[in-house]
């Protein structure tokens, strides 16, 4: 009896696991599961997910057009196209496609009246601005059809032409997607800036931009984070929210868009497309710059593992290029020799450093979180950095027990993390303090360090999703909050005779409810 007791349990668990193993979708989001089974080519899998949907939905019609497609039933699939225009989708999500599941749609006459009717439209996606530095930007964008893609710099406040970027192509090689430099442009600075197609200006809404500080230079200036950004169109006016705090950068920690389908580009394609489309998500990102890491969700499975080799498994770099063609950040990881999403950049005298969590995570021999690589490339960055703040970005916590009895945080990997520590104190680097996303709340920890200085960590990932975790003690823990959507807030002013970062979790709906100021005096080795 005992022993089939004993043998009961362990199935139970073992089902428990099976139930939430990476092959979970996640965030409820029955729209991108039905994508996920049109893609591996069962539309009856796909319209029972979207029984469970809202009917009337933008998004539900969208998903229902491109299953009757994938049967040929392309009347059907024009019905529910005119339900989804007649709902609010932008009509550029039907030009953005992806083009070879519409083409049937495109060659309907229902369809050529609706481009008719849009012959003006010039861009689908963007701007979105990113790589700023203190005398440049980058501009990303999609456009409706090839061209070629010209920006015009202004100075805020006279309107003087500044510098003009040179025509960069966005063809079908690229998904339509152009990146334009901007530069000659002066430090902490406001500018506003125009977009030419083939020649003819296209309209932008707030098509404005600061320039960061001077590196080196002390100064006063905001940058926001979070992560868990599931697509829910209820509370996609987060990124308004987000904008009135008026950061200079933003940085997307991961589960940026829930894809959870690496097999397949249509999934990865709809996932963006429809954040991409949205008119808060386009304000945001065209007066804001946008630093983007992935996590499990956007890059694999939930808590996937990929291990250490760079093209196993297979579906690795094309994710990669995916990824990078819908982002604007100045690098990705080693380049096409060693891809990844790893980066760094000053602002001010403060530098930011992101890393890469998933291309390269193995438990094979010592677990490794980053491989060798790009430990290699952290371990002398931290060394070299002249930051008064070196933020240190992880897509997932770095703090000791914030998901119990799990190994995808830091915990899985405590020998790399504690190597990363003592490198800190080895080398006597001031300064460091650690963001992350993954965990769907905003909360503030510290770690105490018997050799050295204690290190904080501000954690959010809970900018737009339905799902939530609570608040787990530590005791480390200083304040933690997730009765709704938030993101974080630091507030740097390194002018200061001792210079302060001042973390603040906000809510969707623009409230403060935790504010923590932080001394760089605390983050120095005695």
């Amino acid at each position: 009896m005992i022993l089939l007791r004993s043998a009961m349990a362990l199935l139970l668990a073992l089902l428990l696991v099976l139930l939430f193993t990476s092959s979970l979708p996640a965030q409820h989001d029955r729209e991108r599961n039905a994508v996920r089974h049109i893609a591996s080519g069962d539309v009856d899998k796909a319209l029972a997910e979207l029984e469970k949907a809202e009917a009337a939905s933008s998004e539900t019609h969208f998903v229902r057009m491109l299953a009757a497609l994938e049967v040929k039933k392309t009347d059907q699939a024009v019905v529910h196209a005119r339900a989804a225009l007649d709902a609010g989708l932008p009509f550029g999500r039907l030009v953005a496609g992806p083009r070879d599941r519409l083409a049937p749609l495109y060659a309907t006459d229902q369809y050529r009246q609706w481009a008719r009717q849009n012959d003006s439209l010039q861009l689908l996606h963007g701007p979105m601005l990113g790589a700023i530095s203190s005398d440049s930007a980058s501009l990303w964008l999609r456009t409706a059809k090839k061209g070629s893609v010209q920006v015009r710099v202004l100075d805020a406040g006279s309107g003087k032409l500044i510098s003009t970027s040179e025509q960069v192509a966005a063809t079908e090689h690229t998904d339509f997607t152009a990146v334009a430099r901007l530069t000659g442009l002066e430090a902490d600075h406001s500018y506003r800036y125009e977009i030419e197609v083939d020649g003819m200006q296209v309209p932008v809404e707030n098509g404005q931009f600061q320039t960061f500080p001077q590196q080196g230079i002390a100064a006063s200036f905001r940058v926001g984070f979070g992560g868990g950004a599931g697509f829910v169109p209820k509370w996609e006016y987060m990124w308004d929210t987000v904008l009135e705090s008026r950061p200079v950068a933003f940085l997307m920690l991961g589960d940026n868009v829930y894809i959870d389908d690496p097999t397949h580009p249509l999934t990865n394609h709809y996932c963006y497309n429809r954040r991409q489309s949205r008119p808060e998500w386009r304000r945001f990102t065209a007066a804001t710059g946008i630093y983007s890491i992935y996590d499990d969700h956007d890059f694999g499975l939930n808590d996937c593992i990929p291990g250490a080799e760079i093209e196993q498994p297979a579906w690795k770099r094309t994710v990669w290029k995916t990824f990078r063609q819908n982002w604007v950040n100045a690098s990705y990881g080693g380049g096409e020799k060693q891809p990844g999403c790893w980066q760094d950049f000053y602002i001010g005298d403060v530098h930011f450093i992101l890393l890469d969590g998933r291309y390269y995570r193995s438990r094979d021999g010592d677990p490794t979180m980053l491989g060798p690589v790009q430990k290699k490339w952290l371990l002398e960055t931290l060394e070299k950095s002249k930051g008064t703040f070196k933020v240190l970005a992880s897509p997932v916590p770095w703090t000791a027990g914030v998901k119990p009895g799990s190994k995808d945080t830091w915990d899985g990997y405590s020998q790399e993390r504690e190597e990363i520590f003592s490198f800190l104190e080895a080398r006597g680097i001031n300064g460091v303090f650690l963001v992350a996303a993954d965990r769907h709340r905003t909360d503030l920890r510290v770690t105490s360090r018997p050799e050295g200085y204690d290190l904080y960590e501000f954690e959010s990932s809970r900018l737009t999703n339905r799902h939530t975790h609570k608040v787990i003690e530590t005791p480390g823990l200083i304040w933690g909050y997730n009765e709704t959507c938030s993101f974080a807030l630091m507030r740097f002013d390194t002018t200061a005779a001792d210079p302060t970062v001042t973390f603040e979790a906000i809510t969707i709906d623009g409230e403060k409810v935790h504010s923590h100021q932080l001394k760089l005096s605390q983050l120095t080795h005695k």
